[in-house]
C-alpha cells in the first residue's frame, strides 16, 4: 500500500459514500433498539433533535475543514486551536478511539444480523469471533488503495441506501403508516431519558467526522468537504426517520428493546414475512460492512497524521511499510480487541462519552481561537458546546444508574489519554530526535 497522500483521489460522492457508510451502519442497525429503551415510545423523535445537535457541531468541523483541509482533518483541528499541547493531543487521541470504538460497534451488530438471519442466538464466542473476521476483510479491502475504498464504498452506500429506505416504506405500507410505537406497558425513562437517548442518536450521526478526516485527498476540498457533510447528513436523517417510524409501527416497545441488537431485522419479520426478514438481514449486513470498510480508512489516515504531527508515539515493531501502513494495523488491533471484550451496549457508551468530550474541546478552541480567523458566528459553536454539555450530563448519570462501571471506565481512560499524552509531549520536547520515521 502507497503510504503517501493521494490529492484527488476521493471524489465528492467517494465522500458521501464514506460518511453515510459509517452513519447508517453504526446509527440505524446498531442504536435504534438501544435509543428506544431510554426514551421510550417516542424515540423516533430522537434522531430529529440527534440531527440538530449535530448540526450545530458540524459547523465548525465544515468552516475549519473547508479553509484547512487536511487528511487528519480532527488532528489538524485540534493543533490550529490550541497548538502541539496535551489538550490538542488528548482529544485528537479520544476522537480516533470514539472512531475505532465505532468499528467494533458495527463489527458486533454484522455478527448480531448474520447469526440472526442464520437462526443461531446471537450470544458467546461466535458473535466477537464473527466481529473480528470483518474488521479483518475490511483491513483487506483498505490495504488494496483509495480507489478500491471509494468504489465499493459508493456501491454499498447506493445498495444500503435504497435497500433499507424501501424496507422503511415497505414497513409503513404493510403497518398502514402508522406513525407511533405501540405501547404494551414498557415504561420509559421520561425527558431524561430522551435527553440521554440523544448522546446516541449523536454518535450515529458522527460519521460525518471521516469525511473531516479525508480532506487532503478529496476533490477540490476547499469546496466539496462541506458539501459531502451537509449531503450526507440530510440522507441519513432522512433514513433514520424513516426506518424509526417503520420499526415503531412493526413492533411494540418491548420487543424492540428485547431485540435492541438486531431491532430491523426482527421488525422485518411480522410486516414483511420471512422474504422480508431475510432481505432486511442482508441489508443489515452490506451496511455494517460498509461501515467498517469507510472507518477502518478514516481513522488510520488520522493516527497516521498525529503521528507526522508528533501528537502521539509511533512504534514500527518491526514492520515493513510506512506510518499509515501501520496505524491501519494498529487500528485493525484495537478494534478486534474491544470487539471481544465490550457487549454493543458499553461499545456504545463509550464511544459517546468520548466523542461528546471530544467534541466540546474543538468547539472551545475554535471559538477562543480561530473565529476570527474564520469569520465565523460564535454563537453557533457556543451552542453546539451547550448542547453537548447537557446531553453528556444527562447520559452520563443514567449510565451511572444502570451501568456504573462504563462511566468509570470511560472516564478513567479519558484521565489516562491526558496524563500520557502531556508526558509524551514533555518528552519529545527534551528529546526531539527520539524518533524516525523510517525506522531509525
Amino acid at each position: 500500500m502507497n503510504s503517501d497522500y493521494k490529492a484527488g483521489s476521493i471524489s465528492l460522492w467517494d465522500a458521501v459514500a464514506m460518511g453515510t457508510g459509517v452513519m447508517i451502519g453504526a446509527g440505524i442497525l446498531a442504536l435504534t433498539g438501544q435509543i428506544a429503551e431510554l426514551a421510550g415510545p417516542t424515540f423516533p423523535l430522537v434522531f430529529i433533535v440527534g440531527a440538530i445537535v449535530t448540526a450545530f457541531s458540524a459547523y465548525t468541523y465544515i468552516r475549519m475543514s473547508n479553509a484547512y483541509p487536511s487528511a487528519g482533518g480532527i488532528g489538524m483541528i485540534l493543533q490550529k486551536a490550541y497548538g502541539p499541547t496535551a489538550v490538542a493531543a488528548a482529544a485528537a487521541l479520544l476522537m480516533a478511539l470514539s472512531m475505532v470504538i465505532n468499528e467494533s460497534l458495527v463489527a458486533r451488530t454484522f455478527a448480531n444480523y448474520l447469526l440472526r438471519g442464520l437462526g443461531i442466538a446471537p450470544d458467546g464466542l461466535l458473535v466477537p469471533a464473527i466481529g473480528v473476521a470483518l474488521i479483518i476483510a475490511a483491513y483487506v479491502v483498505n490495504i488494496s488503495g483509495n480507489r478500491s475504498v471509494g468504489w465499493i464504498s459508493q456501491l454499498l452506500a447506493v445498495l444500503k441506501v435504497g435497500g433499507i429506505t424501501l424496507f422503511g416504506i415497505s414497513a409503513l405500507w404493510a403497518g398502514g403508516f402508522t406513525f407511533g410505537t405501540t405501547g404494551d406497558g414498557t415504561a420509559s425513562q421520561g425527558l431524561s431519558g430522551f435527553v440521554g437517548a440523544t448522546a446516541l442518536a449523536i454518535l450515529a450521526f458522527k460519521g460525518f467526522t471521516t469525511i473531516t478526516n479525508s480532506g487532503a485527498e478529496i476533490v477540490d476540498p476547499h469546496r466539496n468537504i462541506g458539501r459531502a457533510i451537509i449531503i450526507s447528513l440530510a440522507v441519513c436523517v432522512v433514513v433514520y426517520l424513516l426506518v424509526a417510524f417503520a420499526v415503531g409501527s412493526s413492533l411494540p416497545l418491548g420487543k424492540i428493546v428485547e431485540a435492541k441488537d438486531y431491532a430491523l431485522a426482527e421488525a422485518a419479520a411480522p410486516s414483511l414475512g420471512e422474504t422480508g426478514f431475510y432481505l432486511t438481514v442482508a441489508l443489515a449486513l452490506i451496511a455494517t460492512a460498509s461501515g467498517v470498510i469507510a472507518s477502518i480508512f478514516a481513522v488510520s489516515r488520522m493516527l497516521a497524521m498525529l503521528t507526522e504531527m508528533k501528537l502521539i508515539p509511533h512504534s514500527h515493531f518491526g514492520m515493513s511499510g510506512g506510518v499509515r501502513d501501520h496505524t491501519l494495523i494498529y487500528t485493525v488491533v484495537i478494534a478486534s480487541l474491544l470487539t471481544i471484550l465490550f457487549d454493543v451496549s458499553r461499545i456504545a457508551s463509550m464511544g459517546a462519552f468520548f466523542y461528546l468530550v471530544m467534541d466540546m474541546v474543538i468547539h472551545w478552541g475554535v471559538y477562543r481561537n480561530l473565529r476570527a480567523e474564520l469569520s465565523a458566528h460564535g454563537w453557533i459553536m457556543l451552542t453546539a458546546i451547550g448542547l453537548d454539555a447537557i446531553v453528556l450530563v444527562v447520559f452520563a448519570s443514567l449510565k451511572w444508574q444502570s451501568d456504573p462501571m462504563i462511566v468509570v471506565v470511560a472516564f478513567a481512560i479519558m484521565a489516562c489519554v491526558l496524563i500520557f499524552e502531556h508526558w509524551f509531549l514533555q518528552r519529545t520536547k527534551t528529546e526531539p530526535h527520539q524518533h524516525d520515521h523510517n525506522g531509525n
